[in-house]
């Protein structure tokens, strides 16, 4: 991440120096990552400490639309979101940025046309929690950390949406934080064998929704969670949001049969409220999945879950994750 993000800059970069430095800080370097020279114009026999520069040759100048953007008025009518949510503008308000970080950024799940979305830049005017009014294409917002760091993938998966919906959030209205609880509740139901719903995942949480509308975040019961907290910080995300838009191809994925969204595209000014829900508000689907759960005292590591998502060998392990609960 890190890495494109100075190359997107047209900065002298050390790529070695650099991914260490990702691992240091935690920013969800893929073991497996190998710098992405097929984009990049290097000056030759250029090496420190052993390691390639990497040199970007090209000094891109920003397109005359992009910088006029600048003077556009900004956008009213978003009273209803805190201050620092409808003031934060887009890290991804350049192209040529976007498109440095989505080369070394796998987005699409694999087996996936990539063609189903576009994945474009944010105006200048343009902020997290605006709607589509002007768009003649539907699209929602994503955070780059949902990527780099939580190894979400598109097409969002039916738990997934159904949780949104269940929440009545946009993606990027809802906390990474609580991202990391929902990717982790995903595996282990996975390795359960178990159906993850999302009434089954939301029994565990509350939700306090905040008036003026900020990210909303699931607050775990620790009587009954089977998860740990989830400690990794993600203070600096807030700038790196960009456009997710449906192309033909991915209408079914994103879309139902009447071309409404399967989850809320835009930021609402009323998440749903969650607090202490019993058992009687469960399916029977519902209920079997938290029951299996409950059943176990142990933790679960969230961050060890989660990197599931990204290993190489997921089968092997999610059975150490049936290990650790003892049903192996």
């Amino acid at each position: 991440m890190l890495l494109a993000l100075l190359m997107g800059l047209g900065l002298k970069v050390n790529v070695g120096h650099v991914l260490g430095l990702e691992r240091d800080l935690g920013l969800g370097v893929d073991p497996s990552y190998k710098p992405c020279w097929d984009h990049i114009s290097t000056s030759s026999g250029v090496v420190t400490s052993g390691m390639p520069m990497v040199i970007v040759r090209e000094v891109r100048e920003d397109p005359p639309e992009e910088l006029e953007e600048s003077n556009w008025p900004a956008k009213g009518g978003y009273g209803w979101a805190t201050a620092d949510v409808r003031d934060q503008s887009s890290l991804f308000r350049w192209s040529h940025l976007l498109n440095s970080w989505l080369n070394c950024t796998p987005v699409i799940s694999k087996g996936v046309s990539g063609d189903i979305v576009s994945l474009e830049r944010v105006s200048a005017i343009d902020r997290v929690c605006h709607g589509q009014e002007g768009a003649t294409e539907k699209f929602f917002y994503m955070y780059m950390c949902h990527f780099s760091q939580l190894h979400v993938r598109l097409p969002l998966d039916d738990f997934t949406m159904g949780v949104l919906r269940a929440l009545n959030v946009a993606p990027t209205q809802l906390h990474p934080n609580s991202w990391a609880y929902l990717q982790a509740f995903h595996i282990l139901c996975q390795s359960l064998y178990l159906e993850p719903t999302p009434y089954a995942f939301l029994y565990f949480y509350d939700t306090r929704p905040r008036w003026p509308a900020t990210w909303l975040s699931l607050i775990s019961h620790p009587s009954i969670s089977r998860l740990d907290a989830f400690s990794q910080s993600f203070k600096h995300f807030k700038d790196g949001y960009f456009k997710v838009v449906v192309k033909e191809g991915g209408k079914a994925y994103f879309l139902n049969a009447d071309e409404s969204a399967k989850f809320p595209f835009r930021w609402t000014n009323n998440p749903s409220w969650y607090k202490d829900m019993g058992m009687n508000e469960l399916s029977a689907g519902d209920k079997e999945v938290v029951e299996t759960l409950l059943k176990f005292v142990d933790k679960l590591p969230i961050k060890g879950l989660v990197r599931v998502y990204n290993s190489v060998h997921p089968i092997i392990d999610i059975e150490d994750i049936c290990l650790l609960l003892k049903l192996c």
